[in-house]
């Protein structure tokens, strides 16, 4: 194929990436959410944003989006391509094009993000240049309005800082959070970005008398259509904690801020360690039921 099969995508394409994507994962129970996404990000396309799909005369081969995170970094997601033109190299096309995109942008890496079972996934992006960078998970604590942490709570970005800086979950996590403005995506966390979040979300700081024992950021709250109507989610984007007992108490501040914004669940992104896991069910806070695999490409080569 040639760079000119690779356009810009437009809103007359959703419905033939809806009919390639509307089932992708038939095997397992999991709804692909391209075809909802898809006008919304056509929408939003703009200088930090391009999404592509494969022209295939007739029809539509595939579909990949970049966002450009920060000044550095970027996000490639979505990814499909069309059963009806596997093998013809379509994948790793869109991915060299939206590099290239990313590079005159200023990006020197891009990420993604690949569910553990995933196998196809992982696979495609390893042949397209990504490294293995992190792994995560999600734990969920249930919103609780009578949730008492045993531990001080306070709003200090700074503390939470220093807290994430130094802890093993910062180096299992590549430095790595929940970017606060695009959403399944992760960039690297920083001091500013937890200034900003203090004063647009929540920063929370677990304390004793020794000092900062945990803390976790809030970086947004978002609302998704279930069967059962809209679900809202608050979300949290790293957590650390330096034993059992400043894990409980994180999860339970957690817990109480979620029952304050009146959500209906959390997911706190967590590393994906034996250590970590058992902490979060040991904290008995619920875990979500596989990991997610970080990958990263560098884009200065």
């Amino acid at each position: 194929m040639t760079e000119a099969d690779i356009r810009q995508a437009r809103l007359e394409d959703h419905d033939a990436v809806a009919a390639f994507t509307s089932d992708t994962w038939a095997d397992r129970d999991v709804g692909d959410y391209i075809p909802d996404v898809f006008p919304e990000w056509i929408e939003t396309d703009g200088p930090d944003q391009r999404t592509v799909v494969v022209d295939c005369d007739e029809d539509i081969g595939g579909i990949c989006q970049a966002v450009v995170l920060s000044e550095h970094e970027a996000w490639l997601q979505g990814m499909r391509v069309n059963p009806d033109y596997r093998g013809e190299g379509y994948g790793l096309a869109m991915v060299e094009h939206l590099f290239a995109w990313c590079r005159e942008r200023g990006a020197s890496l891009a990420r993604n993000m690949v569910f553990s079972w995933n196998d196809a996934g992982l696979g495609q992006s390893r042949a397209a240049g990504f490294e293995p960078a992190a792994e995560a998970r999600w734990a969920q604590p249930a919103p609780d309005p009578n949730a008492d942490p045993a531990l001080d709570v306070v709003e200090n970005p700074d503390a939470a800082w220093a807290c994430w800086q130094r802890s093993r979950a910062c180096r299992r996590l590549s430095g790595l959070g929940i970017d606060p403005g695009e959403s399944w995506s992760l960039s690297e966390v920083t001091r500013q970005r937890l200034g900003d979040l203090a004063d647009s979300q929540r920063v929370l700081a677990v304390q004793d008398g020794a000092g900062t024992r945990a803390s976790t950021a809030r970086v947004r709250v978002r609302e998704r259509e279930t069967d059962d109507g809209v679900e809202s989610i608050a979300v949290y984007g790293f957590s650390v904690w330096d034993d059992l007992e400043s894990a409980r108490a994180l999860f339970d501040a957690v817990a109480a801020d979620a029952a304050d914004l009146g959500v209906d669940r959390t997911r706190v992104l967590v590393p994906e360690t034996c250590r970590h896991v058992s902490d979060v069910a040991a904290a008995r806070a619920d875990a979500s039921d596989e990991p997610i695999f970080v990958l990263e490409a560098d884009l200065t080569v």
